[in-house]
C-alpha cells in the first residue's frame, strides 16, 4: 500500500463542536472536564476553545488543565454582526476582548471569528435578509479588517473569518467577494470544509485560489445524500445537524485527503481542527468516533 505524502506543515486538533457542544451552558452537553479526558484520549494534541465559557476561563486554571492532559489551545472563537456598521462595535469588541485575552494566555495566536446567522439556528425563525446590501457588504469588510488591525495591535493575534451555512459569508460568490473586498494582511480566512461544501463549494479549488489568504482549517465533512434533502426543504442549519448532514469522516464529501495535500502544497503551517457537528448527541457518542477520526488523518499522512 503506498504511504501518503506527510502531511508536515498540518496540525492536526479537535474542538468541543466534535463533542456536541454549541454552547456555553447546556444541559445537554458534556462536561468540560469529560471533553478534555476524551479530546486528549482521542490522540489529540490541539483543541480550540469552544463558545466561551464552556472551558474554564482563568487562565490559570485553564492552563493548568490543558497541561495535565498535554493538550495545546490552538485558537478561540468569536461571533460578530459587523455588517451591521460601526454602531455595533463596542459591544463587538466588549466580547472579542474577553475571549481574545484568553485565547492569548493560553499562547494561542488565532482567533475564529463567525458572521452572525441571517436566521436563527435553534428556532429556524429568519432574523435578516440572506443577502446584504451593497453598504451592508462595505460595512462587513472595512469592520472586518479594523476588527483584524485592532485583534492583531492589542492581543497579538490573528483573525481567521470561517464561512458559515445560513451566515452571509456562505457560498462560493459570497466567499470570494468577502476576499475580495478585504486586505489580506488584516483579514484571512478559516475555511470548515464541511460548511464550505454544505453551500456548494469546492474548497481544493478555493485553496488553490486564494491559498495565501487561507489561514486555518477546520475538517469537517457533510452527507450527500441529506444534503440533497436539507436544501430542496430548505432547512435552517440547527434542524440539518440534527439530521445528520455533518457526518464522520471518510463517508462524505469532500474527500478530506485531497483538501490536506492542497493544503500542504502552500507550504507554510496551517492548523487543522477536527469539527463534526453533532448538536446535541448522546454523551458516549462523540469519543469513538473521534478515535476513528484520529486514525482515519493518520492514514492522510496528518
Amino acid at each position: 500500500m503506498a504511504h501518503p505524502t506527510p502531511l508536515d506543515r498540518i496540525r492536526v486538533g479537535s474542538a468541543p463542536d466534535s463533542w456536541g457542544v454549541w454552547f456555553p451552558d447546556d444541559p445537554q452537553q458534556v462536561p468540560w472536564e469529560r471533553f478534555l479526558d476524551e479530546v486528549a484520549e482521542a490522540g489529540y494534541d490541539w483543541i480550540e476553545l469552544g463558545p466561551y465559557g464552556y472551558l474554564p476561563t482563568d487562565p490559570a486554571r485553564l492552563t493548568d488543565e490543558v497541561a495535565k492532559r498535554n493538550l495545546k489551545v490552538s485558537a478561540g472563537t468569536v461571533f460578530t454582526g459587523l455588517h451591521r456598521g460601526p454602531a455595533v462595535w463596542e459591544e463587538t469588541w466588549a466580547h472579542v476582548g474577553q475571549v481574545a485575552a484568553l485565547t492569548q494566555a493560553m499562547g494561542a495566536r488565532h482567533l475564529v471569528v463567525i458572521p452572525s446567522f441571517w436566521r436563527d439556528d435553534k428556532t429556524a425563525e429568519i432574523l435578516e435578509p440572506p443577502e446584504l446590501t451593497a453598504e451592508q457588504w462595505a460595512h462587513l469588510a472595512k469592520g472586518m479588517e479594523r476588527l483584524g488591525h485592532e485583534v492583531k495591535e492589542t492581543y497579538g493575534l490573528d483573525i481567521v473569518v470561517h464561512p458559515h451555512a445560513d451566515t452571509h459569508i456562505d457560498t462560493e460568490e459570497h466567499v470570494e467577494r468577502f476576499l475580495d473586498s478585504t486586505d489580506g494582511e488584516l483579514v484571512n480566512l478559516c475555511l470548515d470544509t464541511g460548511h464550505y461544501a454544505y453551500c456548494g463549494g469546492d474548497s481544493v479549488k478555493l485553496i488553490e485560489t486564494y491559498g495565501e489568504r487561507i489561514g486555518y482549517l477546520h475538517l469537517k465533512q457533510v452527507d450527500p445524500d441529506i444534503l440533497a434533502e436539507v436544501v430542496a426543504g430548505g432547512v435552517p442549519f440547527g434542524p440539518a445537524v440534527q439530521r445528520g448532514v455533518m457526518c464522520e469522516p471518510p463517508s462524505g464529501v469532500p474527500e478530506l485527503g485531497p483538501v490536506l495535500q492542497a493544503a500542504q502544497r502552500l507550504g507554510v503551517e496551517l492548523f487543522a481542527i477536527v469539527e463534526q457537528d453533532m448538536y446535541p448527541c448522546e454523551p458516549d457518542k462523540p469519543l469513538p468516533i473521534a478515535v476513528r477520526t484520529r486514525r482515519f488523518l493518520r492514514s492522510c499522512g496528518a
